[in-house]
């Protein structure tokens, strides 16, 4: 009577290599969502044709220097760094234009 058991799907190997199928598929679907955050890329450098992104770089880099020589704390220099930014922003023409004026 052992007969009826081996004619079982569900108890033989084609479904334990469905199972196998199932978790390696779920897997690489689980890798590639995650891909980035397994794998960061690489940090760009400064791109040469930004003139915002080379404005920020030397402001950065002198902004980094006063700290290395104690003229600010690390408090002072993150906030420099950000109207550093803003700076950049306002004279390179990085950001967006002022609002269009009423009936142009």
């Amino acid at each position: 009577m052992g007969g009826a058991a081996k004619d079982s799907f569900i108890d033989g190997w084609g479904a334990r290599l469905v199972a196998l199928g199932v978790i390696l598929a779920v897997g690489a679907v689980l890798l590639r969502i995650h891909w980035f955050d397994l794998f960061p890329p690489p940090q760009a450098a400064v791109d040469l044709n930004d003139p915002v992104a080379l404005c920020l770089a030397a402001r950065s880099a002198d902004i980094d220097a006063m700290l290395a020589d104690g003229v600010i704390n690390e408090q002072q220099a993150q906030q420099f760094k950000g109207r550093a930014e803003a700076l950049c922003q306002a004279q390179q023409g990085g950001g967006s234009g002022p609002p269009p004026l009423p009936g142009s």
